[in-house]
């Protein structure tokens, strides 16, 4: 028997990455709070995130794969959210030129019926280029990424941004890493080929 697979996001980054590997799922949104725990590290919170994200929608739908994910963008072991709106994408990007980031991308797959749950985390090395003002006003104005961790789209005009991407699992720096996830989902149970 093939269990109902859940994804426990609202992102809509993470549904058309999911949705690349041709399975059905759902979508359930976690209602997790996001609120960083004092003296949290930017890794220590993607990884918790991911995984109470998972466990949230696990409780209510106990027999389902539930993947939960989370993605922190780190800045010298600071925590650099969802900028929010173009004033503080602005301010984000203006302290992220020539800078090196690490996006951390944790994923956590969880069933509650089995005792499945597996956690993990794919950090992606982003080297940005030293923009100017007029370059980072160009980008916003272009791609409002203001959903986004670290202000920045690298599926698209936010490539541009960057002078370098390293990553052992390409579609983590989007915001779901696909290997791990895959390798988790085939260790719960589900079959993707």
């Amino acid at each position: 028997m093939q269990r109902t697979v859940i994804l426990a996001s609202t992102s809509r980054y993470r549904r058309e990455l999911l949705s690349r590997l041709r399975l059905p799922f759902d979508v359930h949104s976690p209602e997790v709070d996001e609120t960083p725990l004092a003296g949290e590290t930017p890794h220590d919170l993607a990884v918790r995130l991911a995984l109470e994200k998972a466990n949230a929608v696990a409780a209510r739908f106990p027999d389902a794969v539930v993947i939960g994910s989370d993605q922190v963008a780190d800045l010298a072991g600071e925590a650099l959210g969802k900028p929010g709106d173009h004033a503080r994408a602005t301010a984000q990007l203006r302290r992220m030129r020539g800078q090196t980031l690490i996006f951390q991308t944790a994923v956590a797959v969880v069933c509650h019926a089995t005792g499945f749950a597996q956690r993990d985390i794919a950090p992606v090395r982003v080297v940005f280029r030293d923009l100017t003002d007029t370059a980072i006003e160009h980008y916003l104005q272009a791609e409002q990424p203001y959903d986004c961790a670290g202000s920045a789209k690298s599926e698209g005009l936010g490539i541009a941004l960057l002078s370098a991407i390293d990553s052992d699992d390409p579609t983590a720096l989007v915001g779901l890493p696909l290997i791990r996830t895959c390798q988790m989902l085939r260790a719960a149970g589900v079959d993707l080929l």
